[in-house]
């Protein structure tokens, strides 16, 4: 059952990064682009997704256990540290350059655009690189350990 609710929620975000235009890079680098030929549209997308998530998150987090696993798995860490901040600066960066993120990237491979599937193939090779040399195991990622 949480996989078939895992795959409908997938498809739920995949069909609205679609539709709103998330996978299309040159509406993702017009909006990032401020100081020059500006696309604010990204905005209203951003905008209803932060407030959907966190008008549901405070009722989720009264919650003693989530409906489909035996408990939260939410980052204890609060302090910034430098390996933070790289990964925030590489992201932004890979971002604005490419136009596109991990989301909207695995969403247009659909698309057969030789660029998007070269950016998920780099995008991978580099997320298996930063897990077996640069995270120790009690801050993987992947684990929702921070």
């Amino acid at each position: 059952m949480k996989n078939l609710i895992a795959f409908i929620v997938g498809l739920i975000f995949s069909l609205g990064l679609g539709i709103s235009g998330m996978t299309k890079i040159q509406v993702v680098k017009g909006f990032l682009d401020v100081t020059g030929d500006w696309n604010p549209s990204l905005i209203g997308v951003m905008a209803g997704a932060i407030s959907i998530h966190s008008i549901l998150f405070f009722f989720i987090k009264k919650r003693s256990l989530p409906l489909l696993d035996n408990k939260f798995h939410l980052p204890t860490r609060k302090d910034i540290d430098g390996q933070l901040i790289l990964g925030a600066a590489l992201f932004g960066l890979g971002w604005g350059w490419a136009g596109i993120c991990p989301g909207p990237a695995i969403v247009a491979m659909t698309s057969g655009n030789f660029n998007i599937i070269l950016f998920v193939i780099s995008m991978l090779f580099g997320m298996g690189i930063f897990k077996i040399r640069m995270v120790p195991a009690d801050r993987a990622i992947g684990n929702c350990r921070y």
